[in-house]
């Protein structure tokens, strides 16, 4: 049996073979049904995003799995296999480990893989996909994910401008629960930042877009209030942090509105950050009093740093991942040596029980007892030696002093024997 990771991700296909391949909630159970058919007591999970589509498999006949998931999604076998990757064993658990961290994914260290590495183990070993063996790679892989998280700073930084604005917005205020934000546009940078503020407790946000009812679209979904880019001069005074990416060729806050809004405030500080290219806050707005205007330059500026510190984060979480494969393969030749060692006490214990058997008959049946018992000894000796003594014969004859040396250790034989 093997361990096989086999796939396909962004790095190594496009979009278009990697939304051919990809498997829809509707579609998980029937393939993993089917895989677990490839080959007797198989095991699978299947990691399907949109980043990514990967087989997490323990079988006995690895290229099989190209063939089938070239049938299952009706794919060109040579189209897919221009873009595959298949790892077995030590590669196959450390290639799994390094996903589940972050480490291959499109934003190095992003945390959001391990959740859905997390729901297709629970999708698998509710379908009675997986056993003893993936059963305990899975867990050991999340064991992993979290001893990266805690002991490197690979998720530390934030490597995103949406993320890098709020993480700013953070470093300002601190507690975020009280502060009002408001954010001027409706795409989707201005959707992600508003999402990251939720996480981060902002209560109060304020959604300005040139389209009200797209506005109001964002704010069904996450709260808030909607409001037109017309109605800002009316709330920006309320504002503690702006936050603004529109595709507007003009500037959408003047040095004028913000220094009146300003002195509304009697003062308080407000911090801008302007995410859009061209921009949409004047370049003067940086020279009032009380005003911190950032960037998209100075926030990029941020990400590339961070994501300096997380490179150099990810190669312990490299090493971590690589340590932690080799001892789950040590782990998976254990079982191995538990089944050798059953096997051959059930061998013994069968053959003693069959002349034991015959014995004990020859007994009954008034036949010497001495006789009987020395006859016992011998045939059950003879069994018990017969194996060991053909191995070591065939070490010998063959010059292969190595395993006669491990064979004569495992009979307990001293050196001079």
């Amino acid at each position: 049996m093997s361990l096989v990771a086999l796939g396909i991700n962004h790095k190594t296909a496009s979009v278009e073979l990697r939304e051919k391949i990809a498997f829809s909630p509707d579609q998980m159970v029937e393939a993993l049904k089917q895989l677990r058919l490839i080959s007797s007591d198989s095991e699978a999970v299947v990691v399907s995003t949109c980043n990514r589509t990967e087989l997490y498999c323990h079988l006995t006949s690895p290229q099989q799995l190209v063939d089938w998931l070239s049938d299952f999604h009706q794919v060109d076998k040579g189209e897919l296999e221009q873009s595959l990757y298949i790892h077995e064993n030590v590669q196959a658990v450390n290639h799994l480990m390094r996903v589940a961290c972050g480490l291959d994914s499109l934003v190095l260290g992003e945390p959001q893989i391990l959740g859905q590495i997390k729901q297709a183990y629970s999708t698998a070993k509710t379908a009675g996909a997986i056993a003893i063996t993936l059963d305990k790679l899975f867990q050991r892989t999340f064991s992993v994910a979290k001893r990266v998280r805690t002991d490197t700073s690979i998720g530390a930084n934030a490597v995103s401008v949406a993320f890098a604005a709020v993480s700013l917005t953070k470093q300002i205020f601190g507690e975020l629960d009280k502060t009002n934000v408001l954010l001027i546009g409706a795409g989707e940078t201005i959707e992600l930042v508003a999402k990251h503020l939720l996480d981060a407790g902002v209560t109060n946000i304020t959604i300005a877009n040139r389209t009200l009812a797209r506005a109001q679209t964002m704010v069904d979904e996450l709260g808030g209030e909607a409001i037109t880019l017309a109605q800002i001069p009316d709330h920006l005074s309320q504002a503690d942090v702006v936050i603004s990416s529109t595709a507007s060729t003009l500037p959408i806050l003047g040095k004028g509105l913000v220094e009146s809004a300003v002195s509304s405030r009697r003062h308080q500080p407000m911090l801008l950050v302007d995410i859009a290219v061209p921009r949409d806050i004047e370049a003067q707005v940086g020279d009032l009093d009380d005003v911190y205007l950032y960037t998209v330059d100075d926030l990029q500026g941020i990400v590339e740093q961070n994501m300096a510190s997380r490179r150099a984060a990810a190669d312990e979480a490299e090493v971590i991942a690589s340590e932690e494969a080799q001892e789950f393969m040590a782990w998976t030749k254990s079982l191995h040596t538990v089944d050798h060692i059953k096997q051959y006490r059930q061998s013994s214990l069968a053959s003693k029980d069959e002349l034991l058997e015959k014995a004990i008959a020859k007994l009954a049946q008034g036949n010497d007892p001495e006789k009987t018992l020395i006859e016992l000894a011998n045939k059950l000796t003879n069994k018990l030696i017969h194996h060991p003594t053909r191995a070591m014969s065939n070490a010998s004859l063959a010059g292969d002093i190595d395993s006669l040396n491990i064979i004569s250790k495992a009979l307990g034989l001293g050196d001079d024997n």
